[in-house]
């Protein structure tokens, strides 16, 4: 008797759990950690999709590039491996080197110029159909994701200010880019190295979006910040090919709508943190100015000039159709 209740109760559970298991187990792979302002956002979309799809999609997150870097995650995605995950305009610049002009400094001078960059330019539109096919992935939303400053161990009122201070950056184009044409020693460093650096000087300064700078307590070792919004940086939700073709209709609306939710929240997130961190900075004792960007702007026409040298007329047209949404 004793043997047949257990069996019973060992069949209930067993229809339990497959009465309540998901349709679709999907995977989230980025990079950013979960103290992030993107972790909050994705663990938005998550919640939002299990919850309109009456528990039909189950997603999980892998934070911290636990699952590789973002060119790898993009791989996975292509391949079926990954369902989604989080990615730059301008990070597609490793297979197609005109999406580099996404991150030009001081290209595009606000989200809402970002969004259209993306969505509503031939070349936006043409890349991204291009991303599709060739790369199997698709773009299901945009959010902003922060303006990169600068911090430093004196105070910046103008680009001359700039002359020789070793900057850290990462070792991307366009960042080094940005430090070399406005006159700074461009110092490329492991993002875990750049607190202990600049606590012992070995570079002047650095730069990221304000969040990154709180989070990662660079104002204890570094009193001057200047707000010098030189490169925007968004976020795009991708979803492989794959997995969405995989989606009847009515669940791929569900992904699309709650990663339309995640993105504004994801935008909110940045936008309303960067309002309240300047104070911050302040109240820590922190000096901030705010140096004219004309010339900074100016400085880089030279690195512009390359843009269009290595992309031809895929690049002027870039250029051309971002530079009028801002007219």
């Amino acid at each position: 008797m004793k043997l047949n209740k257990i069996a019973l109760a060992t069949l209930c559970l067993g229809m339990s759990a497959s009465v309540f298991a998901a349709d679709y187990d999907l995977k989230f792979g980025m990079v950013a950690g979960t103290s992030s302002n993107e972790y909050k956002a994705v663990e938005f979309f998550a919640k939002e999709v299990k919850e309109k799809s009456n528990g039909k999609i189950e997603i999980s997150i892998y934070p911290s590039a636990q699952l590789g870097d973002d060119r790898v995650m993009l791989k996975q995605l292509k391949d079926g491996a990954l369902d989604f995950t989080l990615g730059e305009s301008a990070r597609f610049q490793i297979f197609y080197p005109e999406a580099e002009v996404f991150a030009l400094p001081y290209m595009i001078p606000n989200f809402d110029i970002a969004k259209k960059a993306v969505l509503e330019t031939e070349f936006g539109k043409n890349l991204f159909k291009k991303i599709n096919k060739e790369l199997g992935v698709s773009v299901l939303s945009v959010a902003y994701n922060g303006t990169r400053q600068t911090t430093s161990n004196k105070a910046i009122n103008s680009i001359e200010d700039m002359k020789g201070l070793k900057l850290r950056v990462p070792n991307a184009a366009t960042n080094l880019a940005f430090a070399k044409y406005v006159g700074a020693s461009p110092t490329p460093m492991a993002f875990s190295e750049v607190y202990l650096a600049l606590q012992t000087n070995s570079v002047d300064g650095q730069e990221n979006p304000l969040p990154t700078i709180q989070a990662q307590k660079f104002y204890e070792v570094q009193k001057y910040l200047a707000l010098t919004n030189h490169i925007l940086n968004d976020q795009l939700y991708l979803v492989s090919n794959e997995t969405f073709a995989e989606l009847p209709k009515d669940l791929q609306k569900v992904v699309q709508d709650a990663s339309a939710k995640a993105a504004e929240y994801h935008t909110k997130l940045f936008v309303d943190g960067e309002k309240e961190l300047v104070d911050f900075f302040k109240s820590k004792g922190v000096t901030v100015t705010m140096p004219d960007a004309k010339p900074f702007k100016a400085a880089l026409k030279p690195y512009y000039d390359e843009y269009l040298q290595k992309n031809g007329e895929v690049g002027k047209q870039a250029i051309t159709e971002i530079e009028a949404l801002t007219k």
